[in-house]
């Protein structure tokens, strides 16, 4: 029993393990809910067999052999007659084992498939309120409720189906040791004392076989699970390190994009030829119209996709040849939905890292202008927060999230300057000032969306459809009377309600 509970608790944590380490683009396939029904339900199918069915099948097995045995001792000619009836019975017993499985596989997809709609809805339950959709979401919810409902019956169906014929096979098949062994008994070739004893371990031996059935049951259901667990397990990790992976001695913050071509579906091109340098310590802009391919760029760098041609280079080293935990620790990102864990404050800043002292995660939240609101919380910086930060506000949120940075305090920093939307002015200065505190003196690369808060960079790049068509300072571009300018006019135009 110890033994099958540490087995699963090693499974548990190696499939979470794996899930942690699998690739961005994984993710992008498959729904959270999924892979949550894989850690939890596909793990508690396994578990329940391990743990009530292992000694029970070992038992009856052992069992059964035992009685065989004594079968064949006591007239083995009436044992080959029963064994012609078992044969059939262990060949149907197959068919059922298929017809099972495939019940369960289809049970446990529709289990996962209402999982995940259920994480989509309660994530959005706000905007489901909004929108008046709880009655349409029924209709949907019960679509998936009611291919469930067809699978586990599909599951009970042939459950009813199997131990019946087992029972019917125990019938017929001491039927038969009678008649024969009663006209065998009749002509003395058999004792009566000897086919008493053979029909009494018959009887004995159709009983473990019907447990066996009920487990057996079971063990189709978990092995349907764990074809789905390794199905996860075996999933590769698409994004990973070279053989020769190696961290710099130091980082100056150097990066170019060499010829980078992208695509998250084949040859549907996202970034095409893309190539630019920023010299360290730079502070550089990414703009250009939806679709342009700029919040690639910063999944790129921050590796969570391979390019398909070309390189992106950090101090002159690509980065594939660069340990990924490694690089992380190095490119600081703030993105536009700061994730924000049910811990406290001070934990959600150095995200449970033990390297990051208690002092470091104050200097932090001091350095970007967080500090004040956090003090005023119930506990201060070890205040519990909601999940997702429901007791914090938008600006809050993002504040502990450029705190995290800092804390971090990582040689390049890349933003996306939609983490500074939908706050108020007050609040948007205090993010913006805390920003210009941890860029000050690091490269800097802003995925920008808002052409108002950029014109105090370096340098602005601009993609279109995937290409970088200018380069340049806010002045220079404007001067040209490009794509950027036409952007900045016409998001100028928009602000001032023209």
């Amino acid at each position: 029993w110890w033994v099958g509970q540490r087995f699963m608790v090693d499974l548990r944590m190696q499939l979470f393990s794996h899930i942690q380490h699998l690739s961005v683009s994984y993710f992008d396939r498959n729904p959270v809910g999924r892979l949550v029904t894989r850690l939890t339900g596909d793990i508690q199918q396994i578990e329940m067999v391990i743990s009530q069915g292992i000694i029970q099948i070992l038992t009856n097995l052992l069992m059964v052999t035992a009685i065989v045995v004594a079968l064949y001792v006591l007239n083995w000619w009436l044992a080959l007659i029963m064994t012609v009836f078992v044969v059939p019975l262990i060949f149907l017993v197959r068919l059922f084992a298929a017809a099972q499985r495939q019940a369960f596989r289809d049970q446990r997809m529709w289990m996962a498939r209402i999982n995940a709609y259920l994480n989509e809805l309660i994530t959005g339950v706000a905007i489901i309120q909004l929108f008046n959709r709880q009655r349409r979401n029924m209709e949907y919810f019960d679509q998936r409720n009611s291919g469930a409902l067809e699978a586990n019956l599909r599951v009970l169906f042939w459950y009813a189906v199997f131990e019946p014929t087992v029972v019917l096979f125990n019938a017929v098949t001491i039927t038969a040791i009678i008649w024969v062994g009663g006209g065998a008994s009749l002509d003395g070739a058999v004792s009566i004392g000897t086919l008493v004893a053979f029909i009494s371990f018959m009887q004995r031996f159709f009983w473990p076989i019907r447990e066996l059935s009920e487990r057996y049951t079971m063990i189709q259901g978990a092995m349907a699970s764990a074809e789905r667990i390794f199905g996860v397990l075996d999933a590769p990790e698409e994004v990973v390190d070279s053989e020769g992976a190696r961290p710099l001695a130091g980082v100056r913050g150097d990066i170019r994009f060499d010829h980078v071509w992208f695509a998250y579906e084949p040859e549907n091109w996202v970034l095409k030829d893309v190539n630019f340098t920023i010299p360290a310590g730079q502070k550089v802009a990414i703009v250009g119209a939806t679709g342009a391919g700029k919040s690639t760029t910063m999944a790129l760098l921050s590796r969570f996709y391979d390019v398909q041609r070309g390189a992106i280079l950090v101090d002159g080293e690509p980065i594939r040849d660069l340990p990924q935990r490694w690089l992380r620790r190095h490119v600081g990102v703030m993105l536009q939905d700061p994730w924000i864990v049910s811990d406290s404050v001070e934990e959600n800043i150095r995200l449970r890292d033990t390297s990051i002292s208690d002092e470091q995660v104050r200097a932090a939240a001091e350095a970007v202008g967080a500090s004040k609101f956090i003090e005023r919380l119930p506990d201060g910086y070890r205040t519990v927060l909601a999940e997702r930060g429901a007791n914090l506000s938008t600006g809050q949120k993002q504040l502990i999230a450029l705190a995290r940075v800092a804390a971090f305090n990582p040689e390049i920093v890349l933003v996306m300057d939609e983490a500074t939307a939908s706050i108020d002015p007050e609040t948007e200065e205090t993010i913006q000032s805390g920003l210009d505190r941890v860029m000050a003196g690091r490269t800097a690369l802003i995925i920008a969306h808002r052409l108002n808060t950029i014109r105090a960079v370096d340098r602005i790049i601009v993609l279109h459809l995937g290409e970088v068509v200018e380069d340049g300072s806010h002045d220079e571009l404007i001067a040209q009377g490009g794509i950027y300018a036409r952007l900045y006019e016409l998001q100028y135009q928009v602000q001032a309600g023209v």
